[in-house]
């Protein structure tokens, strides 16, 4: 089964395109508290996700224990759900190939997030594993995405129309891997209808503030799924983690119904 099929199954049998983004913060407890912490997360949130998202950063910044949680924790993930670890690796080919390994080999991992800014044979290390797939930044949810993502070359096209180029070179290669990418809620206005139907991975939903009405209409008929994080991790009310996460599968449900 093709990455796309899995997630594009998962999502049929939830109703749910909610991706639940792991990000424990540092805090007093280091990496043991940070591991219990998630596995609560993971366990109330399960049922509702159509993905898991580790976010390489919060686990490094614990030093070596915060990359030993990840992997235990990824061991111990619900089989059920696709795991997309938010990477974003870029380098020379040589060493992509051992990110590949180390991401899709040894930690077992359906899904990455690449940075495709070196080129495709950058990215090339990563796509004739057979059942995954990759998320290439397309268009970020930060401001920043105007210096470079969003401009206009002179033949027309915006500069993250080129990374989709990549995904459709695949696509012509027939190469085993699935291509995606990330379009933050925050910046997608005038670039959804751009995007190739493949699977988005959509940050800038909760607190960044992102508009789930950008979605709607949208025509998409690829798995999309749509990161929160802090809204369920950190989000500073009295609900469970389970309830978190059911509410916010129902909006974006409403959203891609609308």
């Amino acid at each position: 089964m093709r990455y796309t099929e899995r997630l594009q199954a998962r999502i049929a049998a939830t109703g749910s395109r909610l991706c639940v983004g792991l990000d424990p913060r540092p805090g007093d407890g280091g990496a043991a508290e940070a591991k219990e912490f998630l596995r609560r997360v993971i366990g109330e949130t399960w049922q509702h996700a159509a993905a898991f998202k580790p976010n390489m950063a919060y686990f490094e910044a614990l030093g070596i224990a915060g990359v030993q949680v990840l992997e235990e924790l990824l061991a111990e993930m619900p089989k059920e759900v696709p795991v997309i670890l938010d990477a974003k690796r870029s380098d020379i080919g040589e060493t992509q190939k051992y990110y590949a390994q180390g991401y899709f080999s040894r930690w077992n991992v359906d899904a990455v997030t690449l940075n495709p800014f070196l080129g495709y044979d950058s990215i090339e290390p990563f796509l004739d594993w057979e059942g995954k797939g990759i998320y290439l930044l397309a268009v970020t949810s930060n401001p920043g995405s105007a210096d470079f993502q969003r401009q206009t070359l002179a033949d027309g096209r915006s500069v993250f129309e080129l990374v989709t180029a990549l995904g459709d070179r695949s696509v012509a290669e027939g190469r085993k891997t699935d291509v995606g990418y990330v379009v933050g809620l925050t910046n997608a206005a005038g670039v959804l209808e751009r995007v190739p139907d493949a699977p988005l991975l959509v940050p800038g939903l909760g607190a960044q503030g992102g508009d789930l009405a950008s979605l709607a209409g949208a025509g998409r008929t690829a798995p999309d799924t749509i990161n929160v994080s802090r809204g369920i991790l950190y989000a500073g009310d009295d609900q469970s983690f389970e309830a978190r996460a059911k509410a916010w599968a129902e909006k974006i449900a409403a959203a891609y119904a609308g």
